[in-house]
């Protein structure tokens, strides 16, 4: 039975694999992958496992922590062998990128992190970056795993608040007190 779109092979499958990888802002879910690699119709699922799990074992991608990030030598591949995908695909493949690529930035800008105490409270850290540099890290003691969660979500929702009601904070001045009393 003849296959349709551009992968037609395993090679084909992994020189795909590699350009969307070298693309990525960051790393991704082996979902993630799937989905960005999807739009051609030679892709499953078992195929891409395949391939994925082989260039983790030569060396092409890593795994970390459920998300796969792009090596050297992926990287040196990968810029190799672009000239080999047909453009439509490259330029498909930037396209799905894009909503990718910034959820993936916002996510290494906003981030929070819950750790539990021996005392059985938890403390929340929240971290907002710029991209370059950090515009603030915060720590908080919570009495439960469970605030904590609300509050690190109240906060992934909506960071620039929490940022902006901090600085107006800090910049109120106290009123001198009325001495006529």
């Amino acid at each position: 039975m003849p296959h349709f779109g551009f992968i037609q092979d395993e090679l084909d499958l992994k020189l795909l694999i590699l350009y969307i990888m070298d693309r990525a802002a960051g790393p991704i879910t082996f979902l993630q992958l799937f989905e960005l690699a999807l739009f051609d119709a030679g892709v499953d699922y078992f195929s891409l496992r395949q391939a994925v799990d082989h260039m983790v074992a030569t060396g092409q991608l890593s795994l970390e922590e459920e998300r796969y990030c792009i090596t050297d030598k992926g990287r040196r591949n990968s810029q190799i062998c672009e000239s080999s995908l047909p453009r439509s695909v490259r330029l498909h493949c930037d396209e799905n990128l894009v909503k990718v690529n910034e959820a993936l930035r916002r996510e290494a800008q906003v981030r929070s992190q819950i750790m539990d105490n021996t005392d059985g409270t938890v403390t929340l850290c929240l971290t907002l970056e710029d991209g370059s540099s950090p515009l603030f890290h915060l720590a908080l003691l919570s009495p439960s795993r469970e605030t904590a969660e609300d509050w690190a979500n109240v906060f992934q929702a909506d960071p620039s608040a929490l940022y902006l009601k901090i600085t107006q904070l800090l910049n109120q001045k106290e009123e001198p007190e009325d001495e006529t009393n």
